[in-house]
């Protein structure tokens, strides 16, 4: 082996942690900033206003409680927040349900409809993680879930009357 081999290899393997630690922290990076995109793109669709909100027409037609969880959520009546949090799945699997029926080619499932079911399913699994030990992070969890399920039956509610 000549010793200019041997300094160069041992030139690349000092090198290396550094590459190392420098990727980890781009990729960790890029990480943190997309999370953080995701989460203002959906906190924006939801602030999104409608010329009409379908959401009560639509919770008292299917029957969804999402409004009542919300109305809990508001007065601070967190007795329960394991049935408030299934109440909100159950909304959610019936409103999904339901726009899937409800697909035409005129309503064909958007890139903020998938963003939003992901969203939800993130604050589901944050509440879960939360609910036991940190009562505020979970209550906003489910506020915010109220929010998606909302932003769900206006849309069913403005497909159907489309449709009509």
């Amino acid at each position: 082996m000549s010793l200019a081999y041997l300094s160069v290899n041992l030139a690349v393997s000092a090198e290396a942690p550094v590459d190392l630690f420098i990727n980890a922290v781009i990729t960790a990076s890029s990480v943190v900033l997309f999370c953080y995109w995701f989460r203002y793109t959906c906190l924006l669709i939801l602030a999104a206003e409608t010329a009409h909100d379908y959401s009560e027409e639509v919770a008292e037609a299917n029957q969804l409680a999402f409004l009542e969880v919300r109305a809990k959520l508001q007065r601070h009546d967190v007795a329960d927040l394991d049935r408030l949090h299934n109440c909100l799945e159950r909304d959610f699997a019936i409103l999904a349900r339901l726009l899937e029926q409800t697909h035409t080619a005129a309503f064909a499932p958007g890139f903020e409809d998938v963003m939003l079911r992901i969203h939800f399913r993130s604050l589901s699994t944050c509440f879960r993680l939360t609910s036991k030990t940190l009562q505020e992070s979970s209550t906003a969890a489910l506020k915010e879930m109220s929010r998606v399920v909302a932003h769900l039956a206006n849309e069913l509610g403005a497909r159907q009357a489309t449709a009509a």
